[in-house]
This record gives structure tokens, sequence and C-alpha cells, in this order.
């Protein structure tokens, strides 16, 4: 049987606009398009290092595992 997956949610906060291109290419990736806007995704290394690089444009609103 497989093992369950823990998730997580992800807010953008603040835009991206003004940022530098690199920034703005992980707003896409996690798939948020505006402030606001919400999106769970699957907690990977890949996924916490995106978060990582723009923390003051993201918040983590709910993990569940």
């Amino acid at each position: 049987m497989a093992a369950k997956k823990t998730t997580f949610k992800v807010r953008q906060v603040r835009s991206g606009i003004g940022r530098p291109r690199s920034q703005r290419a992980v707003l896409g990736s996690l798939g948020l398009r505006r402030i606001g806007h919400e999106v769970e995704r699957e907690d990977t290394p890949a996924v916490r290092g995106m978060v990582a690089k723009i923390p003051h444009l993201v918040e983590v609103v709910e993990e569940k595992k």
C-alpha cells in the first residue's frame, strides 16, 4: 500500500510585479496567479525549495498529513 502523501497550502500575499524574473517564474511554477490565490502542493524538497526562494511573496497556510 502506498504511503499517504503530505500536502500543504501556499498563498500568494505580495505581487510579483517588479521582482526578478526568476522569482516570477517560481510563482508561476507553484501555480500562483494573483494576490490571495491559494494552491495545495505536495510536500517535497523541490516545492519546499521554491517556497524558500520567495518567502517574502508567499505564506504557508496549512499543512495536511
